[in-house]
């Protein structure tokens, strides 16, 4: 039986990576990435030269049982997302379930998390905080979480935050701001990269406000 790491990886600048994930990366058989393409960068900056295997949201399931095959006859794996943390709105979940379900010890190799880089640099509270990953595209579940969000706010004060897309930022923005209009909130963009932006003040004034939406988003509110 052998080991499942899950390495956090860099969020946009390639030198948010610790001296343990390099090692990690370096040590294990084979890498598991959410895009071959952009993990191959990461690699090739690190001089790391490993097989790497594409495992992401479409084919997580499919590849589960030939996953733990591999790890139960020895194999040393290493699971990587896109970007941050895996399984943190992103694949790996199951398989890390399926691993522990078989007795395949699972080795966390913390890094870079878009959630927390945004929360300590909001000016919000981060005492408590939500994080409720992307926001839902559909109108009914929007209502939904809106609802939610105003009963657990009632009921404990916290920050909450979201991913969201550039073609869905203005939009969302939007929605929140006719809920909670007098509700501090802040828009980062680009986290850790060249045009890393964090805009702040009340929803009902950032819905109303120019920003460029070209890049990756996480809103805070509270």
């Amino acid at each position: 039986m052998s080991t499942l790491y899950v390495v956090s990886t860099p969020i946009g600048n390639m030198q948010d990576i610790t001296l343990r994930a390099l090692e990690v990366l370096k040590e294990v058989d084979i890498i598991l990435a959410e895009d071959t393409r952009q993990t191959g960068k990461l690699l090739k900056n690190y001089n790391i030269n490993k097989p790497m295997e594409s495992f992401f949201e479409h084919n997580e399931e499919r590849k589960i049982e030939s996953v733990i095959s591999k790890l139960q006859s020895g194999a040393e794996i290493a699971l990587v997302s896109d970007a941050g943390t895996p399984t943190i709105s992103d694949p790996g979940f199951k398989l890390v379930r399926r691993a522990i379900g078989e007795g395949v010890a699972v080795v966390p190799i913390p890094g870079p998390s878009a959630v927390l880089t945004a929360l300590v640099a909001s000016g919000l509270a981060t005492d408590k905080f939500i994080f409720l990953g992307y926001f839902p595209k559909k109108p009914g579940r929007q209502e939904e979480i809106l609802d939610f969000i105003d009963k657990a706010l009632s009921v404990q004060p916290s920050t909450v935050i979201f991913f969201e897309s550039p073609y869905r930022i203005k939009k969302t923005i939007s929605l929140l701001a006719v809920k909670f209009p007098e509700k501090d909130a802040v828009i980062a963009r680009e986290l850790t990269k060249k045009h890393e932006e964090f805009l702040r003040g009340k929803l009902k004034d950032l819905s109303t406000e120019e920003f460029n939406t070209k890049g990756e988003f996480t809103i805070l509110l509270r």
